[in-house]
């Protein structure tokens, strides 16, 4: 799985994807799927590539705000489809809607991401992967 989470990741950048988009994925995926360990790891990914507080805070909210791209909204909503197996799907309104700023390799791409993560997410929670206390500074 994480020979697969890697060559997403370089097939994202090949395709003008920059990895805060990826890490946005990953982690609206793992507040859907409530994987803390997942989330633990993405958020502090995420902040160590340049991404905001503000907007990984409002992330569950993200239909709501103007705080993301357009590029970012089709991302997100690829991967709400793909993470909730009952209800909304990719329909055919939503995928023109997707396909106006995503390229086919685009969501391809981010589709594998929302799948891996998915994957990843069903696999910490499953193991009981804890989320440890970060060390106090001295």
């Amino acid at each position: 799985m994480t020979a697969v989470a890697v060559e997403v990741g370089h097939r994202a950048r090949d395709a003008g994807l920059d990895r805060t988009l990826i890490e946005l994925v990953n982690i609206r995926v793992s507040q859907l799927n409530r994987c803390a360990f997942c989330l633990d790891l993405h958020t502090r990914r995420a902040l160590t590539g340049g991404e905001s507080i503000r907007r990984i805070t409002v992330l569950p909210a993200w239909r709501e705000v103007t705080l993301y791209s357009d590029t970012e909204r089709a991302a997100l909503e690829i991967a709400e489809a793909m993470t909730h197996t009952t209800g909304d799907h990719l329909d055919d309104r939503t995928y023109a809607t997707v396909r106006a700023h995503l390229t086919d390799d685009q969501v391809s791409i981010v589709t594998w991401a929302a799948i891996t993560i998915n994957a990843f997410n069903r696999v910490s929670i499953a193991s009981l992967h804890a989320v440890r206390p970060s060390p106090k500074p001295t």
